[in-house]
């Protein structure tokens, strides 16, 4: 079952969460992040397709510039509550509430997010879920953990190999934990709304992957 406790990040000071956002840019680099999310936007664009992004809880915004790298003409869009956290990042930011979109429906053609609905309780999930399906002209695209004994061990096993700051070796255990199996992320996406989407497990990094896509023409989901 999915537990939710507090994670050393969100009262960190400016260095240690420097420390700490650098450790998950490396996580995602190395640990499959990066690899989930292009695997799951490959099955809506090509390398050459121009399209428009809103990536939710983007903290430094390494997700988007992986999705960039692949697709040169893809514009992305980040956005987190935290002006500190987008300090770290470059390209076009904005700082707001993710339950608040400052956006129209059907903006963007993905409204993505990575490991970030798993700080969120199932209730708020379906409401971000639901929000993001009205921006999203073309899909919504999560990726976040797969609850997992072996994937909560990890980052403390191998402190010692990879140097993880002492904020990435507590918070990795706990959003684990809140982290989903597959049938309850699919559960999540059709209380929001989200009927049809495809989830996917990435083996052997413990990510999972939700892909929607929007059946409307005119982008707005009803």
């Amino acid at each position: 079952m999915r537990s939710i406790h507090p994670e050393r990040l969100d009262s960190a000071t400016a260095e240690d969460a420097a420390a700490n956002l650098a450790d998950l840019r490396r996580i995602n680099r190395y640990l499959g992040g990066h690899t989930t999310l292009l695997r799951a936007v490959a099955r809506l664009y090509s390398p050459r397709d121009a399209f428009s992004v809103l990536d939710l809880g983007a903290a430094s915004g390494d997700m988007g510039h992986a999705l960039q790298r692949r697709y040169p003409r893809a514009r992305v869009v980040a956005l987190d509550a935290s002006e500190r956290h987008l300090h770290h990042g470059r390209g076009r930011r904005v700082v707001a509430d993710a339950f608040r979109l400052p956006v129209a429906a059907g903006r963007f053609d993905i409204v993505m997010c990575s490991l970030f609905l798993h700080h969120f309780t199932n209730e708020q999930i379906t409401v971000l879920l639901g929000s993001m399906g009205a921006v999203a002209r073309r899909a919504v695209v999560v990726t976040d953990l797969e609850r997992h004994t072996l994937a909560r061990a990890f980052l403390p096993a191998t402190r010692w190999l990879f140097r993880w700051h002492a904020i990435t070796v507590h918070d990795g255990p706990v959003s684990v934990q809140a982290g989903f199996l597959p049938q309850e992320l699919r559960a999540l996406a059709d209380a929001a709304g989200l009927r049809n989407a495809a989830v996917r497990r990435h083996v052997p990094w413990f990510r999972l992957s939700l892909v929607w896509e929007n059946p409307r023409p005119d982008g707005i989901l009803s």
